[in-house]
């Protein structure tokens, strides 16, 4: 079993035990290994070999066993006890996310905003993992502490871009936002400026315990608006931290499907939205996906690798996932 997999297999883990408030600690420590795995992608077996898997960075002595089990028996006796505990079991159906098929992510920051690096060193990590397109989508205004951006800043941020653009090449970079779904359900820019970008990314941060009918009419205005691509970790859920939001799952995915909006599996561990269990819901409905690193530095891009168990979870095909696609916006 090669690092990615093994990744997979303790970013499930520490998906688990983040719902139990009492595990938060070790199921950070988990995504953590997991993340580590999936940035450096050490050789496994041979470490297990030479009793050295406690060298990767973030394995200690009961993660290390868990590694070692798996490159032995290709399987966690750990993770199957806590499917069984949570109730949350392997499925007969689960597809096949082949990840050396992975062209790009839709969705991520830079220093324009919240993020830790900058455009260029962005599009340069994403370009070292192999990636055909990169969706640059800092956050919109509304939440000041982020430093999002206004229709001046976005309009300078696409001549950097420019710049960016020709010296990196052999990806194409997406300029887009990340939009804050307002509480009415607006969006925090005008239609002028979310016209005049190539990905709009709308998502959920504040207000996210707003009562469950209005919670609906708020999101089901968001997937009806023309000039939305795809909706950001669509509950705002943190795992462990912050229950997300609550509303009519079924019609507000129906409405997407049918006006061509894709949900995000935001591969975050601290985020993990849509979990599986809503992702099989939403693929049933009719919907397609967009499955995103959220990254805010180039390690974070990671983020995919270590979660795309999620994806597989829900028996997502690889057809209904954008970042498959040597288009992912088109149509």
């Amino acid at each position: 079993m090669d690092a990615v997999a093994c990744a997979q297999v303790l970013s499930e883990i520490g998906y688990l035990l983040r719902q139990d408030p009492k595990e938060v600690f070790r199921a950070k420590a988990f995504s953590a290994a997991a993340w580590s795995l999936a940035v450096r992608r050490p050789d496994v077996e041979a470490l297990h070999q030479t009793n050295r898997l406690t060298e990767i960075e973030g394995v200690g002595a009961g993660i290390a066993k868990v590694l070692a089990g798996l490159v032995d028996t290709g399987q966690s006796t750990y993770l199957q006890r806590l499917r069984e505990e949570y109730k949350q079991p392997a499925l007969d159906d689960e597809s096949v996310i082949d990840l050396a098929l992975y062209r790009g992510d839709l969705h991520s920051h830079s220093d324009w905003s919240d993020g830790r690096a900058t455009m260029l060193e962005m599009a340069r990590g994403a370009k070292a993992l192999g990636y055909k397109f990169l969706g640059v989508t800092d956050h919109s205004p509304r939440i000041k502490v982020v430093n999002g951006l206004d229709a001046e800043r976005l309009l300078a941020q696409s001549q950097e871009m420019a710049e960016v653009q020709a010296q990196v090449k052999g990806i194409e970079l997406f300029q887009g936002i990340e939009v804050d779904i307002l509480e009415d359900g607006a969006l925090d820019l005008p239609d002028q400026v979310l016209e005049l970008l190539d990905v709009v990314v709308a998502s959920p941060h504040v207000k996210l315990r707003q009562e469950p009918a209005a919670m609906t009419q708020r999101m089901l205005r968001a997937v009806s608006h023309p000039h939305v691509d795809l909706i950001g970790h669509p509950t705002g859920r943190r795992p462990g931290s912050r229950e997300g939001a609550s509303y009519d799952f079924e019609a507000v995915f129906k409405a997407a499907a049918k006006n061509g909006v894709a949900l995000e599996i935001d591969c975050d561990p601290a985020r993990m939205d849509l979990s599986p269990e809503m992702a099989r819901m939403a693929l049933e409905l009719g919907c397609n996906f967009a499955m995103d690193a959220d990254a805010h530095a180039p390690a974070e891009f990671a983020y995919v690798s270590m979660g795309a168990w999620m994806a597989r979870r829900a028996g997502i095909p690889m057809e209904r996932i954008l970042n498959f696609r040597s288009e992912p916006l088109a149509g």
